[in-house]
């Protein structure tokens, strides 16, 4: 049988030392290029050795190039559409052009597939960042290959950022989806609503799994317990909450206020609401979060949770906590 081996490079790599040294190539990088991120002790000395064996040096030119010397920034997103990430995105935008920086965007339609392409595709471009914002699904089966791409990424001197993905081992910004829906639902119960429905959006997705937990945690603080079956589960969209809502109607469902986990499927409810003649808050009330701008001109005003969702965007910290509070409450029964 012909085997072929590829030739060793002359001189030695990162990739040699960390095969040598018995780590990940990010680990290698880390202990090498005194990254912020800690290298556990037996691991730094396996990879000094490693590299000193190899005869093995940084290459200072390319991390220079990696730690800011690209002009770019990469931002991966679900649906540039949805105004949750066109306003994450124009944060970023708005911030990057002070930097003297450009924005480079990839759009995902929440596929991890499609994910997984774009940050290859970002690598390619030699951003100085990566950027995802989204929510991870449940089961994520790209998990382990995206987590390659991006730690190579690292490794080679460039930073990654997640926007709502907790789940990331990576510099973040974070929404606490399950406080604010315990929140808002302590927020509507204290106006008197006894007989939620929530719009769940689609179960596999980490962020309506967590807002649902925290509605749930919420209204059972309040002594109203969110029985299975009046928690929706469907789309995401404007079209989807008007298709579901209209749906409920049809069956008959008796309830005094709807959630939506975000705000676009509850403009869509609002929308199946008026078109059945249902009066809005004085049969049924409407909540969401998100408080993105559209909700801001729906009639009658629509309850949120306001995300600091531009600010999350333009932010330089490395793992701010976004503040949460909830928005256009009136008096009782006025939400």
């Amino acid at each position: 049988m012909l085997r072929i081996v590829p030739a060793r490079p002359a001189t030695p790599t990162l990739y040699d030392v960390a095969r040598e040294a018995g780590v990940s190539l990010a680990t290698a990088s880390r202990a090498l290029n005194g990254s912020a991120r800690r290298v556990r002790e037996d691991s730094r000395v396996k990879v000094l050795a490693a590299a000193e064996r190899l005869g093995y040096s940084t290459n200072a030119p390319a991390q220079a190039f990696a730690r800011g010397g690209s002009t770019s920034i990469f931002l991966v997103v679900s649906d540039i559409t949805d105004p949750f990430f066109a306003a994450i995105a124009a944060g970023a935008m708005r911030r990057a052009g002070s930097d003297g920086r450009l924005v480079l965007m990839g759009v995902t339609e929440r596929d991890p597939a499609r994910e997984l392409d774009m940050v290859r595709t970002a690598r390619r471009q030699r951003p100085a960042a990566i950027v995802l914002a989204g929510s991870r699904r449940h089961p994520d089966r790209t998990r382990a290959a995206l987590l390659g791409e991006l730690d190579a990424f690292e490794a080679g001197g460039g930073r990654v950022v997640a926007i709502g993905q907790d789940s990331l081992p990576y510099a973040r910004v974070s929404f606490d989806h399950a406080g604010s829906g315990r929140d808002l639902a302590a927020a509507v119960a204290g106006l008197g609503y006894r007989r939620p429905l929530v719009l769940a959006g689609p179960a596999e997705l980490q962020i309506a799994r967590e807002r649902v937990r925290g509605l749930a945690d919420g209204f059972e603080t309040a002594g109203i317990p969110l029985s299975g079956d009046r928690v929706v589960s469907g789309g995401f969209g404007r079209d989807d909450g008007e298709a579901t809502m209209r749906d409920l109607l049809r069956a008959g469902v008796e309830a005094d206020l709807v959630v939506a986990v975000n705000d676009v499927m509850a403009i869509g409810a609002l929308a199946a609401l008026r078109e059945a003649g249902v009066g809005v808050p004085d049969r049924m009330g409407v909540a969401g979060f998100d408080d993105i701008a559209p909700s801001r001109d729906a009639a009658p005003a629509l309850t949120t949770v306001r995300l600091p969702l531009e600010e999350a965007g333009s932010t330089r910290s490395s793992s701010p906590s976004a503040t949460r509070s909830t928005r256009g409450c009136g008096s009782a029964r006025r939400c």
